[in-house]
């Protein structure tokens, strides 16, 4: 029998990011409600984190808007996936955003085809609902 009771949503971003907010108006339009957790005040472990990588590859997991590679002082490439979520532990602003959970659900980014399948919404995808724009007033990534 299929449940109609709503999942439960927790969605953790960069508190005063545009991109977080675009991303968040887009839900709400869609009637999806859920709970905003700050992905950087949370205090993260390798387990807990790991749970919402499974069957990325370090290069999608990694907030490609890090101050860290702005500034050229982070290398992906000195990075395995294990060592790569050690650091992102201490550091999560190297954390691809939002990390979503969906009742047992876990994932990293705004993937809008997955979220739709999980959430039975037909939400559409705008050009920068996943970008870092010149023009947000965002700081630190």
């Amino acid at each position: 029998m299929f449940s109609t009771t709503p999942k439960q949503v927790i969605f953790y971003e960069k508190i005063g990011c545009s991109g977080n907010a675009r991303q968040k108006a887009l839900l709400r339009e869609y009637g999806v409600s859920f709970e905003v957790r700050s992905l950087l005040d949370t205090p993260w472990d390798v387990p807990t984190l790991e749970s919402f990588f499974h069957g990325l590859t370090p290069q999608e997991m990694l907030n490609p808007f890090a101050p860290q590679l702005k500034e050229g002082t982070f290398t992906l490439e000195d990075y395995t996936k294990e060592s790569l979520i050690e650091k992102m532990v201490s550091e999560p602003i190297l954390i691809r955003r939002p990390l979503l959970q969906i009742g047992d659900v876990k994932l990293c980014g705004f993937d809008i085809p997955r979220l739709n399948l999980l959430l039975h919404v037909k939400m559409p995808t705008p050009q920068n609902i996943n970008a870092c724009l010149s023009s947000d007033a965002c700081s630190n990534a």
